[in-house]
């Protein structure tokens, strides 16, 4: 499959025609409203400081229904003890910016979450569509992660963990805030042995799509509940 050129239209090739690797396209923007027709279409941006920008839709797609969640015992026990507290779009701009810090920190491979990306999302914060969770420890930010709500689907885009656990706290705490918002799936968009050990199981992108068009056009989002 060919990798399509984006101009300045706001559109994008059909998901369908990504290469193997997932890679659909590469140019265009990170305006709010590409962003947000790219994620109702199952397309998320990726890409390393130097490159244009790529556009992907892999496939088979991982995602965490949340009734399919699992917690360990240990985690379970660390939860119960209160040491942590978790709040929601209470910091995204340090969550997100922790986010970047940790893929820094990871090497090369993980420098993608550049200013240009912290800019574009903190901007879809400002709309209403990216939410932070974050996880405090003593009033401190120790772990977190934020993503995009369409519809009842959320994107998990990232997260970062401080101390031991409190990432996945984090997830757990907002598969909890999206059961009770009455949300269908997580996207988590590619496998990850952390997220598979916590429920999350890949489904074909013939699915997910159908997913996708099944509830984004709801008008549900997470700030309407908060």
């Amino acid at each position: 499959m060919p990798v399509f050129q984006l101009d300045q239209n706001i559109a994008f090739p059909p998901p369908q025609l990504a290469r193997e690797d997932g890679l659909l396209a590469l140019g265009g923007d990170l305006s709010p409203e590409r962003l947000l027709l790219a994620y109702s279409l199952g397309i998320f941006p990726w890409y390393s400081p130097g490159e244009p920008i790529l556009w992907w839709a892999p496939d088979p797609r991982l995602v965490l229904f949340p009734d399919e969640l699992k917690i360990s015992r240990r985690l379970s026990r660390t939860i119960r003890q209160g040491i942590f507290t978790i709040t929601f779009d209470r910091d995204f701009k340090t969550v997100i910016r922790s986010c970047a810090e940790a893929k820094r920190n990871s090497g090369p491979a993980g420098t993608w979450l550049d200013e240009e990306m912290i800019e574009a999302y903190t901007r879809l914060h400002e709309l209403g569509y990216a939410h932070s969770v974050e996880c405090w420890k003593n009033d401190i930010l120790v772990g977190g992660l934020y993503g995009v709500a369409l519809g009842k689907v959320f994107f998990g885009e990232s997260m970062f963990s401080l101390e031991r656990d409190s990432s996945k706290i984090a997830l757990a705490a907002l598969v909890g805030k999206l059961k009770s918002c009455g949300f269908d799936c997580i996207d988590c968009q590619v496998r990850t042995e952390h997220l598979i050990r916590m429920g999350a199981r890949e489904i074909s992108g013939n699915t997910f799509r159908k997913i996708l068009a099944r509830h984004i056009d709801q008008p549900k989002t997470l700030r309407s509940h908060t």
